[in-house]
């Protein structure tokens, strides 16, 4: 089987949020029971709402770009939050923990880094006065 198309080229903060979900999927399946509908879902959610944000973002204008990595940036910080609340009630092991933290606070400074030079462009950006 050959492809038509070639598949589409991802962005580095996007693959590395791949990579650390997938990441993810293995710790959410060794979650015990009683977490893995409540926390671990919580989890999984967030990690989709990131990727959905990223993704999102990259295919947009640059002067549509700033409010999705902007809620990027808020879904990261919940995730690490509830990351680090399955782990203070022992549902991840440490090794597991500082694992996916370490890669989300990588990810989480180049979503950072990409929200503030969007913000300078934004600044940089002459805005139209409306002056009678």
């Amino acid at each position: 089987m050959t492809l038509k198309h070639p598949p589409p080229v991802r962005s580095t903060i996007l693959s590395r949020l791949l990579t650390t979900y997938n990441q993810w999927r293995i710790v959410q399946n060794d979650l015990p029971k009683k977490s893995r509908y409540t926390i671990g879902n919580k989890i999984d959610q967030l990690f989709t709402d990131v990727l959905e944000s990223i993704f999102v973002a990259n295919y947009l204008p640059p002067s549509q770009k700033l409010p999705y990595v902007e809620q990027a940036v808020r879904r990261l910080d919940l995730l690490k939050f509830f990351l680090q609340v399955a782990w203070e009630i022992k549902d991840i092991d440490n090794k597991k923990y500082i694992n996916l933290s370490e890669s989300l606070s990588e990810v989480g400074r180049m979503v950072g880094s990409w929200r503030n030079n969007l913000k300078a462009a934004k600044e940089k950006t002459p805005t139209k006065s409306v002056e009678e």
